[in-house]
């Protein structure tokens, strides 16, 4: 759909000009606005703003500065977070909060307990663990990373691209563990990580968006997480959520080896705490 403005100008009151005129000079300004924050900045009702959607075809406003973004914003994480903004309609907070919850739900539904299952098994006998990310998902890496060393697991960071990663890599040997972060696709490093896991023999584990990789990117264990959808803004939560349920069914595992190494941590904070910040 295309929002249909009249050709005559004569068909547009003087307030839906003023509009249109404010639309078109401040793009950017306007795809991020409410409708209470455009009429206070024309001096306008939001009723006449109501009206003005109307008029070109639209539901309501918000139905209009989507079809806006939709014709102005092609593609990318511009397009993403407009999606998010507009859907949220004034209520950011409550709509962020409540996608998170639905995050998480879809990837309880979806998620395989059994792989699941088989990946904390994977990192019991793995003699070593290595993660590699790019990008956003490096956070989701590092807290992973940060979580398994604080009981006590020998965990390597494989550094995210170049004849660095190829270094990162050689270590790995066929008893280790290498768990990426592909989301939408899998990277054109991760893609080499997953041959060498092929040729070498170690466990790969992926975290991804796709219940159905392509048959090249498929690891040995996949974890499924919901971020959303396509056209919107990608979230961390439900990642975050699955690095945290890992880690907490992996020390279970562990036993009292995990709470021996925290305790340990706890110590030596207690010794030293006065002369570390």
């Amino acid at each position: 759909m295309y929002v249909s403005f009249p050709k005559e100008p004569e068909k547009l009151t003087p307030a839906e000009k003023m509009i249109l005129e404010y639309m078109s000079s401040h793009q950017n300004e306007f795809l991020y606005m409410t409708i209470g924050q455009l009429s206070d900045v024309l001096n306008i009702s939001e009723a006449t703003i109501s009206r003005f959607a109307r008029h070109v075809g639209c539901t309501d406003f918000k139905h209009f500065k989507q079809i806006v973004m939709e014709q102005t914003v092609q593609s990318g994480p511009a397009q993403k977070l407009t999606n998010t903004l507009i859907s949220g309609n004034g209520e950011l907070l409550r709509h962020c909060m409540q996608q998170q919850q639905y995050n998480l739900q879809k990837t309880l539904e979806l998620l395989d307990q059994k792989e699941f299952d088989r990946a904390v098994g994977a990192m019991l006998t793995a003699r070593r663990i290595f993660i590699h990310a790019k990008n956003a998902s490096r956070s989701m890496a590092q807290l992973l990373e940060f979580r398994l060393r604080r009981i006590g697991v020998d965990v390597h960071s494989i550094p995210s691209a170049g004849t660095e990663m190829l270094e990162g890599l050689i270590p790995v040997e066929k008893e280790d563990l290498v768990i990426l972060f592909g989301f939408s696709k899998v990277s054109s490093e991760g893609q080499v990580i997953l041959d060498y896991g092929k040729q070498i023999g170690f466990t790969t584990i992926l975290f991804t968006g796709r219940l159905y990789p392509e048959d090249r990117q498929k690891a040995d264990i996949h974890l499924f997480v919901y971020r959303g959808e396509e056209n919107e803004y990608h979230s961390m939560s439900a990642p975050a959520a699955i690095v945290d349920a890992l880690v907490i069914a992996f020390s279970a595992q562990m036993g009292a080896r995990a709470v021996e190494k925290l305790d340990a941590v706890q110590q030596l904070k207690m010794k030293f705490r006065n002369k570390i910040e």
